[in-house]
């Protein structure tokens, strides 16, 4: 059915029929049931080897006119084969080509035109007259052919729709999970940096008239979260512009990133302890990264300040990231705990088919994240 559904160049197909068309006749004509044809039957059965030869550049007009001069020639007596072959062979790109019930027109016009001239021209012969079969045979042999011919491309056409439909699904597919992947990595700048700022506006607050320089350092770490993560915006946002335009491209996040992640993270109040063991392949580095801060991210939010281990290994031929914190836990707003950054962090664990982890540690202080997924 693989066959079915590729369609080689259109100029090969031309050429392969306009070979086919030349060798039908050819053949059709040498072994006729006359030997001696007329000028008007030759010209007819090389005019019905022409609709076989333009059969795919005008499917309909080639597969009518291959029906009329077919009853022509079988009208003569010329020749009984070459109405049928070439009917048989124009049929099938209306039935690649057209809709069902266009092409089922077609097909049953060609049985009872074609057939009805092939029973006229038969009527009164035997086999041991002039070697022709009985009609009834002659009949059954044609319809069979040409319902085959039909049946072919009515699959072919199928089959083609089949493989376009499931390639416009498994692009819809791509671009959803694109999105899906840009709206995660959104969330993961916009939260961590606005945690951040949020607790750096709270610092400056409470400092700024006291002491003005610790004031002044707060703001300036605002302005930098800020510009770094407008900067980062607006590489994800530039990849859900039309196709075609220029987006500017930014190195994505490593291992190597972990330890900015863990200052910044102490600025706003958690204590980072960081261990990170080598044989983490880079390609898995951006999702470690997005884990781990995401993790950080809301230790900052939830309960800063506070002193979190993270512990990023590769061994056994598995990942392994861990992240633990000893605050004290605050709800910033009813409803259960969890939202879209532990959703996001479940996503990217279960990219490489991993386990995802994380709840509150026992004795209601403190909470855990792990997560591992096995090395490819």
């Amino acid at each position: 059915m693989n066959l079915l559904a590729r369609r080689p160049p259109a100029w090969l197909l031309i050429l392969a029929d306009a070979v086919l068309a030349v060798l039908l006749v050819v053949v059709s004509t040498t072994g006729s049931a006359e030997p001696d044809l007329s000028p008007t039957a030759t010209v007819l059965c090389w005019l019905l080897a022409l609709s076989v030869a333009v059969r795919r550049i005008w499917p309909e007009p080639a597969y009518y006119g291959a029906l009329l001069i077919g009853l022509a020639v079988l009208a003569l007596e010329a020749n009984r084969l070459l109405p049928t072959a070439a009917l048989a062979l124009a049929v099938y790109p209306v039935a690649t080509g057209r809709p069902v019930r266009r092409s089922a027109i077609a097909l049953a016009a060609g049985l009872l035109g074609n057939g009805g001239a092939l029973l006229l021209s038969t009527a009164g012969r035997t086999t041991t007259s002039n070697g022709w079969p009985d009609p009834v045979f002659v009949l059954a042999t044609s319809w069979l052919i040409l319902g085959a011919s039909w049946s072919l491309g009515t699959a072919a056409r199928t089959r083609r729709e089949f493989a376009a439909r499931e390639a416009r699904r498994q692009a819809e597919q791509a671009a959803a999970d694109e999105r899906l992947r840009i709206a995660r990595e959104l969330h993961d700048v916009v939260a961590h940096s606005l945690s951040l700022i949020t607790v750096k506006a709270g610092v400056a607050v409470k400092v700024l008239d006291k002491h003005p320089d610790e004031g002044r350092k707060a703001l300036v770490a605002i302005e930098e979260i800020g510009r770094g993560s407008l900067t980062e915006m607006r590489q994800f946002l530039g990849a859900l512009r039309a196709p075609g335009s220029e987006v500017e491209t930014m190195p994505l996040p490593r291992l190597a990133d972990l330890p900015s992640l863990a200052e910044r993270a102490a600025e706003a109040g958690v204590r980072v302890e960081l261990s990170v063991d080598g044989g983490v392949p880079e390609s898995m580095g951006p999702a470690v990264y997005r884990i781990v801060q995401e993790a950080i991210t809301n230790v900052v939010k939830h309960a800063a300040p506070a002193r979190c281990q993270v512990g990023v290994s590769a061994d056994n031929g598995r990942v392994r990231i861990s992240i633990v914190d000893d605050g004290a836990r605050r709800r910033t707003r009813p409803g259960p705990t969890g939202g879209h950054g532990l959703a996001g962090m479940r996503e990217r664990a279960l990219q490489y088919g991993g386990d995802f982890e994380a709840g509150p540690l026992p004795g209601g202080r403190g909470f855990a994240v792990h997560t591992s997924w096995d090395l490819p």
